[in-house]
């Protein structure tokens, strides 16, 4: 699995490390969010034909203005909890798309099979320590603390799995 570009807008200079060590290859702070800035920092990368979204808000019409003719952003998560405002003439000009992914809808459709194959993939990819992940085991005496990490009231953390004893 080869991805010639990786583009993340992070809020930590932690963040920013760690997804640098699991191969990102450009990694910048959301306060670098300005167009202007964000032009400068990407003149020697070519426009991507898709973008992903998991945030909302900004960063996901910031990665809108920079896809190229005819891309496509993905949109998977929505953590900031605001829309996403897109320009009339990035649909008329650039013909961009815009989609969603629901992934238990997936799992629940006619797709199962497929579903079921990505997921057997993308273990093998984890066995094989080529895919890596944060996560956090917990006690289930923790529990709160770990739904409130989940949440995001504590600020960032990794997934929270709890663990039964």
């Amino acid at each position: 699995m080869n991805f010639n570009q990786f583009l993340s807008f992070i809020e930590s200079e932690e963040v920013k490390e760690r997804l640098k060590k699991l191969g990102a290859g450009e990694v910048y702070m959301e306060s670098q969010l300005e167009v202007k800035n964000v032009k400068s920092l990407l003149v020697d990368i070519p426009e991507p034909a898709l973008g992903f979204n998991c945030v909302g808000g900004n960063a996901a019409s910031l990665v809108l203005k920079f896809l190229r003719q005819g891309g496509t952003m993905v949109t998977y998560g929505g953590m900031s909890k605001k829309p996403i405002t897109v320009s009339t003439s990035s649909f008329i000009f650039k013909d961009l798309s815009l989609r969603g992914f629901w992934l238990q809808k997936w799992m629940s459709s006619d797709k199962a099979k497929d579903c079921q194959t990505m997921i057997d993939y993308l273990l093998s990819l984890v066995h094989h320590g080529k895919l890596k992940y944060d996560m956090e085991m917990v006690p289930f005496e923790d529990f709160n603390t770990a739904l409130d990490k989940a949440l995001g009231k504590l600020g960032s953390h990794p997934k929270q799995v709890i663990k039964f004893e």
